[in-house]
């Protein structure tokens, strides 16, 4: 006999596959100090901040990489900026600083400064995830604004060299949600960050939780959170690039044209709705079937062939049409926003 799960066992089982471990967790943080205090050495009187999956708390196993930034002084970051010197002479004192204090614990680590965008890249050459290649951090150098929102962040793909951002905000932002929503923020973005990889990364992990920060903005039912999500995402795309949530850089760019990312994100709105339709219509396997679809690596499939028949056919005996398809879910759960724009 089919053993029939719930949507809610369904999603927290395929969360707690990906769910990091203690152990790798551990480790990053650990390698992530020792970065900041050799970035704290390069530049005295600086700052460090904290940002990515494993700062945001929606980091997912296996675990590949770390992110950090270092602050100058206003004093020290005079001479930096548009329209004056590049980052690169900060990217190669930290290069160097992290060379003289890790190199001996990490024989095999190497430090990439040429061709870089916007941050250091430290690899390490000893994974934190058995069986991973490597463990990598990107290690940013920036500089206050000078109207004190936000940083310049080094960008050496463009003419002035420099631009705006606020990931320190940013992460203050995303940890507020996950306390607003009982954890549920987090655990929604581990889940949206595996859909958005298993569907070719039609977005960037900044931009999932750009878009979950203006409707996830207090507790619900992990199904319903994705529901929530995926509606308001495919409404938000629809109009436009996605802004900066805390106001400061310029919109998300896009991994594909607009309209293929709309197109994955309707899929994945229709596909959620379906399946709490097929639960609420007591039809278990044809929900997880649906559900399969958006988290295929997570949620195992199910033959739904005699309920979608039983379905069809009482549809005919009601006088309404058998035609198959993504159908509309009810119940929707009315979306929240975090922020105004």
């Amino acid at each position: 006999m089919v053993r029939k799960e719930t949507l809610a066992s369904l999603v927290d089982k395929g969360r707690r596959k990906i769910q990091v471990t203690d152990e790798e967790l551990d480790e990053a943080k650990r390698r992530r100090r020792l970065l900041a205090r050799s970035a704290l050495r390069a530049f005295p009187g600086s700052t460090t901040y904290f940002n990515g999956s494993i700062a945001h708390g929606d980091a997912n196993t296996p675990l590949t990489d770390v992110d950090l930034g270092v602050v100058l002084t206003a004093e020290d970051a005079k001479p930096y900026g548009p329209g004056k010197k590049s980052a690169l002479s900060l990217m190669e004192t930290v290069r160097d600083v992290i060379h003289e204090d890790l190199d001996e614990e990490f024989p095999k680590l190497t430090i990439e400064v040429v061709g870089r965008r916007r941050a250091v890249l430290v690899r390490f050459g000893d994974p934190v995830t058995n069986g991973q290649p490597d463990f990598t951090a990107d290690v940013m150098t920036a500089i206050p604004h000078p109207s004190g929102c936000g940083l310049y962040i080094p960008n050496t793909k463009i003419a002035d060299q420099w631009d705006r951002a606020d990931p320190i905000t940013h992460t203050k932002m995303v940890l507020q949600a996950i306390e607003d929503t009982k954890v549920i923020f987090a655990r929604t973005v581990r889940l949206l960050k595996h859909w958005n990889g298993t569907h070719s990364k039609p977005l960037c992990s900044w931009n999932i939780k750009a878009l979950a920060l203006g409707c996830l903005g207090e507790p619900m039912p992990l199904v319903n959170a994705l529901q929530v999500f995926f509606t308001h995402a495919a409404d938000e795309i629809n109009k436009g690039r996605t802004p900066d949530p805390a106001g400061v850089a310029g919109p998300i760019p896009l991994n594909m044209t607009r309209p293929e990312v709309h197109k994955r994100l309707c899929t994945a709105r229709d596909y959620i709705n379906l399946a709490i339709e097929h639960e609420a219509a007591g039809r278990p396997l044809s929900a997880q079937h649906a559900l399969h679809q958006i988290l295929p690596e997570l949620v195992p499939d199910a033959n739904a062939t005699q309920e979608e028949a039983d379905r069809l056919a009482s549809t005919v005996r009601s006088g309404g049409t058998a035609a198959t398809g993504l159908g509309l879910a009810v119940g929707l759960v009315t979306p929240t926003r975090a922020w105004g724009i």
